[in-house]
């Protein structure tokens, strides 16, 4: 009850077979794979490796020898132990074999799509709290306009769609970034969902960060916790995806040597965010991308398709946030335009702004300030850009006068000589040379 309190997340623990919500003959069959795979004797292990309660595993062994398809081999072992060991039998080889080749899948047992929606909506991105100071602490690193923060805490609280745009290089990669770190709290994840018969592994340790990651995600000792070990704790999912973005990563990936599906990344992204940066820049058009997301955004579900063309429901419960270089009125059409909840700009810093950047940036990486230096830059290098400042101009001029620092067998150091040098590679300019 405490753990309860702790945590209102908790995925409740089935008590019997039936509270899995699955097919009988899949548990068991999976049970007998998961032996047959990973060679396991012992109850305690199978437990853990399928990720149910031991006292369950145990009633699973028992069905399984009434069955004849495993034989109890003793309790006497060199190490001491008194656990009883089993093993598979013949028959039970035969069942396992048999079964491997419908589906190759093995291990933590899934869980019914149905228990993947109530436990989504139970921790739902929606229902973030986000204050102004877990915001600030999140973008604390960052020179930000005036008041944005004030526009963007209300665009993360709606759990909606978010559309950031302005000239490249001024942190929009960063602010979606942020946004994952601002949420802050921790969410319960399955490792694979059922539907129809089908196993969905949905788990995906690029995705999904562990909490507690030194524990074993069904060990004894989460398990007498008194929670769903099919699950496994991680931070609030943050899926990035830029020019590589196409379409088929957002429907079911069929494998066809294991028999099983990968989850598209949006549904990994459940509770989470999904980020599409540099949007524009893939094969596919900005339109056809954003008519692909529309049902799930506005209607919080998404449709997905078995091999056979079957259809079904599963929850959409991500923050999207598109991220920009382009003008979002280049991107989409109207109809399209008002289906982005909130569109936020992000320009680039005013000259006060920007000499901000540039100390903060000169502090954190031990590059001490010239004034010389400086008014060089300010004075001869931006007039030939009408002045136009990026975030990432300051960056770029001090690593690259550090770079040369060290070259050179120097101290870092910066002088209007290298400015110069530093600002040639910032920028290229047209020439003309022979074809």
């Amino acid at each position: 009850m405490n753990q309860q309190l702790r945590d209102p997340f908790l995925p409740v623990r089935p008590k019997t077979l039936n509270d899995l919500g699955l097919p009988l003959t899949m548990v068991q069959d999976i049970l007998l794979k998961t032996i047959y795979r990973q060679s396991l004797v012992r109850v305690s292990e199978m437990s853990q490796a399928i990720a149910a309660p031991l006292s369950m595993t145990q009633e699973l062994i028992e069905f399984a020898r009434e069955e004849r398809m495993i034989e109890a081999m003793g309790s006497l072992t060199a190490s001491g132990s008194e656990e009883m060991r089993y093993q598979l039998s013949d028959l039970g080889k035969m069942r396992a074999r048999d079964a491997l080749t419908q589906s190759e899948y093995f291990g933590a047992l899934p869980v019914p799509l149905e228990a993947f929606r109530q436990q989504s909506e139970k921790q739902s991105v929606k229902n973030i709290k986000l204050t102004d100071e877990k915001l600030a602490a999140a973008m604390g690193h960052l020179i930000l306009p005036d008041g944005f923060l004030r526009e963007l805490g209300p665009a993360i609280a709606s759990g909606r769609s978010v559309l950031l745009y302005g000239p490249p290089g001024n942190g929009k990669s960063a602010i979606s970034n942020g946004i994952r770190d601002a949420m802050g709290d921790e969410i319960f994840v399955p490792r694979a969902v059922e539907y129809a018969g089908q196993i969905i592994t949905v788990f995906d340790p690029i995705v999904h960060e562990l909490v507690d990651s030194e524990e074993e995600p069904a060990s004894p000792l989460r398990q007498a916790a008194g929670f769903d070990n099919r699950y496994v704790k991680c931070r609030r999912p943050a899926v990035i995806t830029g020019g590589e973005l196409e379409l088929s990563m957002l429907d079911l990936t069929f494998n066809p040597v294991s028999r099983t599906y990968q989850a598209p990344l949006q549904m990994k992204a459940t509770g989470g965010v999904f980020i599409v940066d540099d949007l524009g820049r893939q094969a596919e058009s900005p339109q056809n991308l954003i008519n692909r997301w529309i049902v799930p955004m506005e209607a919080s579900y998404d449709i997905l398709s078995l091999q056979s063309g079957e259809k079904f429901v599963v929850p959409f419960d991500t923050l999207v946030i598109f991220s920009t270089n382009f003008h979002p009125n280049d991107l989409f059409d109207g109809a399209a335009l008002r289906r982005v909840f909130f569109k936020l700009k992000i320009d680039g810093p005013t000259e006060d702004e920007f000499l901000s950047v540039f100390a903060l940036v000169a502090k954190a990486k031990k590059m001490p300030l010239n004034e010389d230096a400086l008014v060089h830059l300010m004075r001869n290098k931006y007039p030939e850009i009408d002045h136009v400042y990026a975030n990432y101009h300051a960056p770029f001029l001090i690593d690259q006068m550090l770079a040369v620092c060290r070259y050179e067998d120097k101290a870092p150091h910066m002088t209007p000589e290298l400015i110069d040098r530093a600002w040639s590679n910032l920028f290229v300019e047209k020439s003309d040379f022979a074809h």
